[in-house]
């Protein structure tokens, strides 16, 4: 187990620096700079400022030094703003972190009961009802799911208000981050539940007189349960780190919403800075879902 965890740490560490490769060299490709919108900004200060930020060497020269801060845990400070990354990140994570903490919960316990009863009921009312809604989830795009929400609970019942950072209402964002998960995981239980209950270990249960509740929550669903978990992990990484079009829908100060800001505003040291916290987040829920395996089913080896 230790020298898998090594093994696993020693190429995360190797993802996130070809990420982190890719994503600088990318960036820097794309025609102009981070002050050409600044109309009012002479030549003589958008040189300066150039200078100021390391923009004017070479960008192979960029990247040594921007290694060299972020191995010493400085993001640097933004082009726009010149706020230091570091508290900004962590001030919009925590925002996303807890809608997207909430949203997960509901996605994984729902989907997973949803998807264990339609498995029961195959082919009846309850199975046909559960894949139409899951169908409709997943086909209907975020942004369209959110506006929805927005136009009818909010301008037509009015029974929800918009969303007000000093007065925070969380139940439409948690909503449409949580249908899409919620309609793959019930999906995906209820596919591993009718191949778990065709085994033969299943019919082996039954004929013992196993209680119909202990084989399924025992044997079939804990089964089961193992695709799920490779889904969990990377939905967990996309999931907390916010969804750029939830954020952008409900106005929410989130990691997601700065990232597209970042993007729009060529601030390459906070385009750099999410990215990287994105690849560090997924490849850490990656891990967890391995490990996770080997609780589910210990006779899965690790190595």
């Amino acid at each position: 187990m230790s020298k898998y965890l090594v093994k696993r740490i020693l190429l995360a560490i190797l993802s996130v620096f070809i990420i982190c490769l890719i994503t600088f060299f990318a960036m820097n490709a794309v025609p102009g700079g981070p002050f050409n919108s600044e109309k009012a900004t002479s030549e003589a200060v958008r040189a300066v400022l150039m200078e100021r930020f390391n923009l004017d060497k070479p960008v192979w020269q960029q990247f040594l030094i921007y290694m060299r801060n972020l191995l010493h845990g400085d993001f640097g400070i933004s082009l726009k703003t010149g706020r230091d990354i570091s508290s900004t990140l962590w001030s919009c994570f925590k925002v996303s972190a807890f809608i997207g903490g909430i949203a997960a919960f509901f996605a994984v316990i729902i989907g997973v009961i949803l998807g264990a009863i339609a498995a029961l009921f195959r082919n009846k009312w309850p199975d046909r009802v559960i894949i139409f809604f899951t169908t409709l989830f997943t086909a209907m795009p975020s942004f369209v799911f959110a506006t929805l929400l927005l136009l009818v609970f909010c301008i037509q019942l009015r029974v929800l208000p918009v969303w007000n950072p000093s007065d925070p209402n969380y139940t439409l964002p948690v909503i449409a981050l949580a249908a899409y998960p919620t309609a793959y995981v019930t999906r995906l239980t209820k596919t591993s539940m009718l191949d778990s209950l065709g085994q033969d270990y299943i019919r082996t249960a039954r004929s013992k007189g196993v209680s119909t509740i202990k084989v399924i929550f025992k044997h079939a669903l804990r089964n089961a349960l193992i695709p799920v978990i490779t889904y969990v992990g990377p939905m967990l990484a996309y999931i907390l780190t916010g969804s750029l079009v939830v954020e952008n829908i409900f106005s929410i100060g989130g990691l997601g919403k700065q990232f597209v800001q970042s993007i729009t505003n060529r601030d390459y040291p906070l385009i750099m800075a999410t990215t990287i916290f994105l690849a560090i987040i997924m490849v850490l829920m990656n891990l967890l879902s391995d490990i996770l395996y080997k609780v589910v089913d210990p006779r899965i080896k690790l190595d």
